[in-house]
This record gives structure tokens, C-alpha cells and sequence, in this order.
């Protein structure tokens, strides 16, 4: 049995036939802040042998306190460069595909999402994540979507389950209203939190002369979506914290992993008894 010296411990665990799907498998990311960054880097140190990774955005200095990338020399620079430098460092051999892009209605047809064994969504606007659920369950890929992190502290209280079934949380709300808009009612496996929390959200003026984000970190866009402004369109900001949104990240890698290896043990046990049966 070859052994993998990088991904020695993870084989011991999942054995070789597992390792190879997962090294087979293709994952597209749609979000790399203080969730998807995390899930990257999970999945990649976890053997995925394909990721994309999908984001518009820059790093700020307000993003340090919860997102992989995000260092006080990288502020400024494309999220989606700096993580995928990251990745490669860890993997030379992962196969990191980096687009600086979003997904919305206008810009959808410019992904092949049946390209991919796996679609993670974690995305924050609520129309582009409506439209990517849609689309990535007409994909025939497997979709794992993270509902709100933030405003959240305690972490024991993360859960995996049906979009259709979380709880206190006020992203579900108004996505599942989304998709119900749109006659939308296929299952989709999501992670959220049902913490209630008091915390107040804050007006912090993000986009203006008083916005804490280097000047650096906003671009005038000129219509252009592959760079926009995010910064300005937020009306309020809500606090959040690495140990809540990284667990979300890796609660998202390791249903992709878990699922890997379910199929790779299936996969072995028909194997097995097809071989059964030819001696038969």
C-alpha cells in the first residue's frame, strides 16, 4: 500500500480507497471570508485534489480576527490570490483553481457547476446565494450551503440540517422565503446555528470617509461585478468571531469528506461481493 507521506495520519484513518476518491473528487468554494477560507483549508489538507475557489473581494483589515488569509501584510490583496498561495504552500500538488468573481443571476452562465462533485456555498448576499442553491441542485452536484455565523459564541450549538428546518436563525428565514418565492423546494443540507443572541449589530458607516477599511479595500467597480464594492452596501454590520465561523468552515469540509468515504466503503463492499458471487 503507498503511502502518501503528507496525508499519512488522514489515510490510517479513511484507508487508501477512500484517500483516492477523495484525491479524485472536484469542490468548488463560492465565498472565502471567515467560513469558506476555513473550509478551504480543511479540504485541502484533508487530500481534495481540486478546489476552486470563488470570490470578489479583498482582504481588509476588519477580516484579520476570523479569516485564513487575512494578515496585516495582505491587506489589500485579492482574497481569493492570497488563499490560494496558502493553499499551494500546504499542497503543491492540489489542483487550486482561483476566480475572482461573483456568482449572481447575471453572472451564472459563466460557471459550469456539473463540473463538480461538490458546490459549498458560503455566500453572504442573500440574492446570490438564493440563485446559487437553485442552480447548484439543478447541477446534479452535492450542495452544502452555511446559513449566519455572526452574532453568534457558543459553538457547541452548531448544527448540520434541512434548510427547511433551522431555527432562530434570520438568514434561513429569509432565504427559505427566497426559494419558496422562486417554487424552490428541494432538500439542501445546510450548517447553522439556532444561538439566540442579544448582541447588537452595529452602523459602522462601512463605504464611507469614516469606513475602517483602508481605502485600498474599495474599489469603484464601475459596473463591473468581478470587483465589486461590497463595502458600501452594507447597512449594518454584525460582530463575529474565528471559533464560530471556523467551525462552520470545517463542519462544511467534513461533510464532503464523510460523504467521500461512504461512498468509497460502499464502493468496496460491492466489490466484495461481486467477488463473492463469481466464486459462487
Amino acid at each position: 500500500m503507498t503511502v502518501n507521506p503528507e496525508l499519512q495520519r488522514l489515510q490510517l484513518l479513511t484507508g487508501a480507497p477512500a484517500l483516492d476518491l477523495i484525491a479524485n473528487a472536484k469542490v468548488i468554494i463560492f465565498g472565502i471570508g471567515g467560513v469558506g477560507s476555513w473550509c478551504a483549508e480543511a479540504l485541502v489538507r484533508s487530500g481534495i485534489g481540486t478546489l476552486a475557489i470563488v470570490d470578489s473581494d479583498v482582504i481588509c483589515v476588519t477580516n484579520i480576527n476570523r479569516q485564513v488569509q487575512a494578515t496585516m501584510g495582505s491587506v489589500g490583496k485579492l482574497k481569493t490570490a492570497e488563499l490560494g498561495r496558502r493553499l499551494r504552500e500546504i499542497r503543491p500538488d492540489a489542483n487550486i483553481v482561483e476566480k475572482q468573481a461573483i456568482f449572481s443571476k447575471t453572472t451564472a452562465s459563466g460557471f459550469n457547476l456539473a463540473d463538480y462533485d461538490y458546490i459549498i456555498d458560503c455566500i453572504d448576499s442573500l440574492s446570490n446565494k438564493v440563485e446559487l442553491i437553485i442552480r447548484a441542485t439543478q447541477s446534479g452536484a452535492k450542495l452544502y450551503t452555511a446559513l449566519g455565523a455572526s452574532a453568534k459564541l457558543d459553538p457547541t450549538l452548531i448544527k448540520i440540517g434541512s434548510i427547511w428546518s433551522s431555527y432562530n436563525c434570520p438568514l434561513g428565514k429569509f432565504v427559505r422565503k427566497k426559494l419558496r418565492q422562486r417554487g424552490f423546494t428541494e432538500e439542501v443540507t445546510c450548517v447553522y446555528s439556532p444561538e439566540e443572541t442579544t448582541l447588537p449589530s452595529t452602523e459602522i458607516a462601512c463605504g464611507t470617509n469614516v469606513c475602517l477599511c483602508p481605502k485600498k479595500c474599495r474599489k469603484n467597480n464601475d459596473g463591473d461585478e468581478s470587483v465589486k464594492d461590497w463595502c458600501s452596501t452594507k447597512k449594518q454590520i454584525n460582530g463575529s468571531v474565528v471559533h464560530i465561523t471556523g467551525t462552520f468552515g470545517f463542519m462544511l469540509a467534513g461533510l464532503v469528506i464523510q460523504d467521500l468515504i461512504k461512498k468509497a466503503n460502499s464502493q468496496e463492499k460491492e466489490q466484495k461481493n461481486v467477488g463473492t458471487c463469481n466464486k459462487a
